[in-house]
């Protein structure tokens, strides 16, 4: 029973296609190839899926709490709420933001999100696509898997990562194998994507929210 993770990466996407132990990492250029991936019944992605209209979601408030004790918490970027998707640039995005959601603003590394945030919320169509669900790396690594203290890019963070996905996968297999050009990082975060991902399609994943869907339907959560 295959499963995806998926993380943004320069404007596509690092896939990693999950099947028991063996993994393989994939350049994805879009969302349509990312949910156009065959035999794969779950798909994890690292990007917010269900968005509020007018405030901050439950579950990035849950989650940055869970990571507090971490030291991560900063990880988690508040989703920006619904009417950002139309916004042309940052200060659109500000503007139309304040007046949602009394006065809360997407900062510019959000605001980044948005394009991507958008071209998924459009491919999930109506009804959404249940099979594809989102998740958190940090949450993956530091709440799931565990030994992972230092932030990722570091020798420490890295040798952490490893040492946490060997256990589950073959994961130095999938990074010798990998596709020209991808980061060790986005690949590693893919692979923690993609447990999180095997882990819902077992029944066995955690997760956090409140239960409540947003506008279209979407449920307002993050799984691991």
């Amino acid at each position: 029973m295959a499963v995806l993770g998926v993380d943004g990466w320069r404007g596509a996407w690092v896939g990693a296609r999950l099947d028991g132990r063996t993994v393989q990492l994939l350049a994805l250029p879009d969302v349509a190839a990312v949910l156009a991936l065959p035999d794969v019944t779950v798909i994890g992605i690292d990007m917010p899926i269900g968005l509020s209209e007018d405030g901050v979601r439950a579950c990035d408030v849950a989650a940055r709490q869970l990571l507090r004790s971490t030291g991560a918490a900063s990880s988690v970027f508040p989703a920006p709420v619904r009417a950002v998707l139309a916004a042309a640039d940052h200060a659109e995005a500000r503007a139309l933001s304040r007046a949602a959601a009394g006065g809360r603003a997407p900062s510019a590394q959000t605001f980044m999100l948005a394009a991507a945030i958008r071209d998924l919320d459009d491919a999930l169509g109506e009804p959404p696509v249940d099979r594809v669900v989102e998740v958190h790396p940090k949450l993956a690594f530091r709440c799931g898997l565990g030994g992972v203290t230092d932030r990722k890019g570091t020798a420490r963070g890295t040798v952490q990562r490893l040492r946490a996905l060997r256990a589950v996968m073959d994961v130095e297999d999938a990074l010798a194998d990998a596709p020209a050009g991808v980061p060790a990082v986005d690949a590693l975060d893919a692979c923690a994507a993609a447990w999180s991902a095997q882990r819902l399609a077992a029944g066995t994943a955690d997760r956090v929210g409140d239960g409540t869907t947003d506008s279209r339907g979407r449920p307002m959560r993050i799984c691991w």
